[in-house]
């Protein structure tokens, strides 16, 4: 099977951070829509992919991209 991460590094860690806030705000203030949507959020930096994402075909993991540091200036 085909690797289909398409989240970044510092992409899933924002998504994780961000998906904990929405989770624990919403636990506070009892709302199921802020419940729902941290929990996908956490779901996605977990598994480093996002179906939205993959719909529209981008992607935020630079995995192929190689970078040359030369210490000529």
């Amino acid at each position: 099977m085909k690797d289909r991460k398409n989240i970044g590094d510092i992409d899933a860690t924002f998504r994780l951070s961000g998906g904990f806030t929405l989770l624990s705000i919403g636990i506070v203030r009892k709302s199921t829509l802020m419940i729902i949507s941290g929990s996908m959020m956490i779901a996605e930096g977990i598994t480093r992919f996002c179906p939205l994402l993959y719909i529209l075909g981008l992607s935020t993991n630079n995995e192929n991209i190689n970078i040359n540091i030369s210490k000529d200036f």
